[in-house]
């Protein structure tokens, strides 16, 4: 939760105008959802997480057992595996005061935070974090102006 201090009576009542003319946040809550679902989608294009690191290449150990597979698809970007779902099941729910992004994929955790063989025995090797899910610099000037603009409109209705 987020909480924001403000003592200025002029911004104070520009807020509670803003408060009072937006009861219902949920569109900009959808909006900053659609903006999150698409950075985070094309950041898997570029293999990167959203501070722009670059993720960890795939083992031998994983393109080799990729490529024992009757499918025998072997991509060896990070985070695109046999399927190729995952960068697709990206998703955002919302509601008035909040919105979660994400994906459904049962081991979309694993790859965001990474797990050992020795936690997961399940594993064929340690796999490294490749975070895809979070804000980047860029991410985070989109929802200002969406941000922005909600309340100039707001304001000036």
């Amino acid at each position: 939760m987020i909480t924001i201090e403000i003592n200025d009576a002029q911004v104070v009542a520009a807020l509670d105008r803003l408060s009072a003319r937006m009861a219902d946040m949920s569109p900009i809550m959808s909006e900053i959802g659609e903006v999150l679902v698409n950075s985070t989608t094309r950041r898997f294009g570029e293999g990167v997480s959203p501070e722009g690191v670059k993720w960890a290449a795939k083992s031998p150990v994983t393109l080799a057992a990729y490529g024992a597979r009757k499918s025998n698809r072997i991509d060896v970007r990070p985070l695109f595996g046999p399927s190729g779902t995952l960068n697709s099941t990206i998703s955002a729910e919302h509601g008035s005061d909040y919105v979660q992004v994400g994906s459904g994929r049962v081991y979309a955790a694993m790859m965001q935070f990474g797990g050992s063989k020795a936690s997961y025995p399940n594993l064929w090797g340690d796999i490294p974090a490749r975070p895809f899910l979070g804000l980047s610099d860029d991410d985070e000037i989109e929802i200002l102006e969406i941000i922005s603009d909600a309340f100039t409109s707001a304001l000036s209705d």
